[in-house]
């Protein structure tokens, strides 16, 4: 009787453990009770309902008058061991004018992330809406859009996370020749010459497009990832149609072609002084037989994506650990539209974000950084693969490299970075990832 008494005792104890295990397991945050390397992604249209004041050239005052096609946040999110890292593509020109600060505290708060554990970049379209916070001079419906914003972006990431799952990620390189540098040489009917924004066949361009593929356990495609270099301005500011212009049409092909269910998240690289071939264009050429330029460049580059990521065997690089970093530059300033640096010019900030998923790496840049820095970060890089990715927490303007300000030129004079800022810049990035591969 006693010994029944005793194995009794012993199976309720174990049923109470089971049930104390499995009450702990329900209650602990999904991120924290699960080891090894989850993603998940999603998509949300933000396409304006209204006509809205368009962002990227000053002298376009009308508002749109159209859509082309719509535009979308996509979001892909990582997972490993309670670390975590999310990736927002948005196919808006950029979170000008304090809306980065507003935005990325919003997230972060709503999803108590570290700051470091949060891209919030653009593609850099200057086909899409100019976000504003400002009541006073925004116009009413962009002011209204920006508000729309805010409950989507966090519905899209909340999406993403819930969406987590075991996931293989690999990661690839291809080129396409969309982008051109814009830096053109030209000559007065005196001799003298001047940097102007053109097309420069001859000059530096990162022809890179770096892929990220996301494969689920069963097999099936989560996401594919892409980065190129070049803004999204093949239409120019005669343009009132809505548009993702080459990087936004880009994604939506390679969505096209990989599935409806699969996310394309696309990333502007170094492109400061990178414009599409065809760049600047004042409308859609709706001319029969005739493709329009936009839907060629993003065609095509959005092809080499799809080529790349079919070659892509999805194993995962390294162990998918995770680890993050970010960091407020105070850098050498200088007045904007001049070349000359004032001794008593005040800084300018710039945030320098660091992620590492396995052995591939991102950097974001919250500026307009010229494609030489992109270039020197990639190549001081200790990772295979590094995103270099620009328009991302931030929006500090045009960071060229010291080299060109003898040049002049337009990203020169619109700098509000002295001479020797580039140079801290590449520094601070490659030695972030360092630290992030000795010390995860």
């Amino acid at each position: 009787m006693a010994e029944l008494s005793v194995l009794l005792f012993k199976r309720i104890t174990a049923i109470v453990a089971l049930l104390v295990i499995a009450f702990y397991l329900a209650v602990l945050p999904t991120h924290a009770a699960t080891s090894g390397l989850r993603a998940g992604a999603a998509r949300i249209d933000i396409t304006p309902e209204k006509p809205i004041k368009m962002a990227g050239y000053g002298a376009r005052t009308a508002l749109s008058e159209g859509v082309h096609d719509p535009l979308s946040a996509r979001v892909v999110a990582f997972e490993n061991n309670g670390k975590r890292l999310i990736l927002v593509s948005s196919d808006l020109i950029g979170f000008y004018r304090d809306t980065s600060t507003h935005f990325r505290r919003l997230i972060v708060d709503e999803f108590r992330l570290d700051p470091s554990e949060l891209f919030l970049s653009s593609i850099h379209t200057h086909g899409g809406p100019t976000l504003t916070i400002d009541k006073e001079n925004g116009h009413p419906n962009n002011l209204e859009y920006t508000k729309s914003l805010e409950p989507k972006l966090i519905e899209v990431i909340r999406k993403a996370m819930e969406n987590m799952a075991p996931v293989r990620v690999g990661a690839d390189v291809g080129y396409s020749p969309v982008g051109v540098n814009r830096r053109e040489l030209r000559f007065d009917g005196t001799g003298n010459s001047q940097i102007r924004l053109g097309r420069n066949p001859y000059g530096p361009t990162d022809k890179e497009v770096l892929v990220m593929k996301l494969t689920r356990a069963d097999g099936s495609i989560c996401a594919a990832l892409f980065d190129y270099a070049s803004h999204a301005t093949c239409m120019g500011g005669k343009n009132l149609i809505v548009t993702g212009d080459i990087l936004g049409l880009c994604e939506q092909f390679v969505e096209k072609i990989l599935g409806p269910d699969v996310i394309a998240a696309g990333f502007a690289g170094a492109s400061g002084n990178i414009d599409p071939w065809f760049r600047v264009l004042p409308s859609f050429n709706t001319e029969p037989g005739w493709v329009p330029e936009p839907v060629l460049l993003g065609t095509f580059l959005g092809e080499e994506v799809v080529h790349v990521f079919r070659d892509i065997d999805g194993e995962i690089s390294g162990s998918g650990d995770i680890a993050t970093a970010f960091v407020t530059l105070e850098l050498p300033g200088k007045p904007r539209n001049q070349v000359e640096v004032s001794k008593d010019c005040p800084p300018t900030s710039l945030n320098v974000s660091a992620a590492r998923v396995g052995n591939i790496a991102f950097v974001g840049l919250g500026a307009e950084v010229l494609t030489e820095i992109g270039m020197a970060i990639k190549a001081g890089s200790p990772y295979e693969h590094t995103f270099v990715i620009t328009h991302c927490n931030g929006a500090s303007s045009y960071l060229p490299p010291e080299h060109l300000y003898i040049e002049g030129g337009y990203e020169i004079t619109s700098s509000p970075f002295a001479p020797q800022a580039a140079e801290m810049v590449v520094k601070q990035a490659v030695k972030m990832l360092h630290e992030l591969q000795e010390n995860p």
